[in-house]
């Protein structure tokens, strides 16, 4: 019986860091945490990019 590939948390971690513009569970999350709107992170997303930093930088401006 072949060994199991030990599970890290690398992937996790990368996925943690980035905004899915297209995914709305993620889209309504950044916009609770930052107090603003959903379109509004949609278009930070759009201008900043996918990095979770960036965005919510855009988004304190």
């Amino acid at each position: 019986m072949a060994k199991a590939k030990r599970q890290t948390s690398r992937g996790r971690k990368q996925d943690r860091a980035r905004v899915a513009g297209g995914q709305d569970y993620e889209v309504r999350y950044e916009a609770k945490k930052t107090g603003r709107s959903k379109p509004a992170v949609k278009k930070a997303v759009k201008k900043a990019g996918s990095s979770r930093k960036k965005v919510e930088r855009q988004l304190s401006r």
